[in-house]
């Protein structure tokens, strides 16, 4: 049994070296064990080197943001409550005030463009216009002053207070439409083939040649007067209630020198016609007779203090 004994205990025995490996490969695991354990291996490290990537990009995108926020603060500080001295405000009242002189500068600049587009001929014309109503008021005014003057030194004041009452009555009746007149001055002619001439077109050219001098006007059949007005109706143009026809005339007493270029001017009453379709034709006559009237109306309450 000794023997056996002997034997069989070199075999159990380990061989040299492999307790020691055993041990060493167990440090090893253990320390592989305790170093996954505390985090210090390959991956760890390689998380720990990217967060600290992470937060200074984290912290640079806040400064950035506290960048702006504090240049909109300093901002906002700097414009309100506005901070003006008495000399920026005074340059401030001078500013607007040359602004306003230069806004009406231009709207007055814009409203004479007409004149400004207009050709040489027809600013004579319209310089022409106004010498010849210049020249009417002047001898309007020359005629009352001889009148007052015969008044004054006539014998007979009474019959020269009648027949300058008279004369006065026979104009007035004119302007009113009580009486007939004849005398120099122009027909026009308005022919509308495509119904493009409306109210205000006819009132336009009636304006135009009252604007010339025309001392007596009639329209078709219809004396005008001061009250003289037109519609537009479903079926065409009205004048004071009537129906007017085509093609539209008008007989003007008038200087024909005046009536009917203010008629043919750049912008005026022809070309405007024109443009809506519409032919307007101006004859001169040395004599226009206007006989449509208008019934004499006697006031209802107004009397004479003389």
């Amino acid at each position: 049994m000794s023997d056996e004994q002997t034997l069989r205990e070199p075999d159990e025995r380990p061989e040299p070296g492999t307790a020691a490996e055993g041990t060493g490969g167990d440090e090893t695991g253990g320390q592989r064990a305790e170093g996954a354990a505390s985090g210090n291996g390959p991956d760890s490290a390689v998380q720990e080197s990217q967060e600290p990537a992470a937060d200074g990009g984290a912290a640079a995108e806040r400064a950035a943001e506290d960048r702006v926020a504090n240049g909109r603060r300093r901002l906002l500080n700097g414009l309100w409550p506005p901070r003006l001295s008495r000399a920026q405000l005074i340059v401030a009242v001078l500013l607007f005030v040359l602004g306003l002189g230069l806004a009406i500068q231009v709207r007055t600049t814009s409203d004479n463009g007409a004149l400004r587009g207009a050709r040489q001929e027809d600013l004579v014309r319209i310089l022409t216009e106004l010498d010849n109503r210049s020249q009417r008021l002047q001898d309007e005014k020359r005629g009352l002053e001889s009148q007052r003057s015969q008044l004054e030194t006539s014998s007979n004041q009474a019959a020269e207070a009648l027949k300058q009452t008279q004369q006065k009555e026979a104009q007035l009746g004119i302007l009113a439409g009580t009486v007939k007149a004849e005398g120099a001055g122009i027909t026009l002619t308005i022919t509308d083939r495509h119904g493009g001439v409306q109210a205000d077109s006819l009132l336009d050219s009636l304006q135009e040649l009252r604007a010339a001098g025309a001392e007596a006007i009639q329209i078709d059949d219809v004396r005008v007067v001061a009250d003289t007005y037109f519609t537009q109706g479903a079926d065409g143009v009205l004048i004071d209630g009537h129906k007017l026809s085509q093609p539209y005339v008008f007989k003007v007493i008038g200087n024909p020198q005046d009536l009917e270029p203010a008629l043919n001017i750049h912008g005026g009453v022809v070309p405007t016609l024109e443009k809506e379709q519409a032919t307007a034709d101006v004859v001169r006559s040395q004599k226009i007779v206007v006989d449509a009237l208008r019934p004499s109306k006697q006031p209802d309450y107004a009397r004479s203090s003389q």
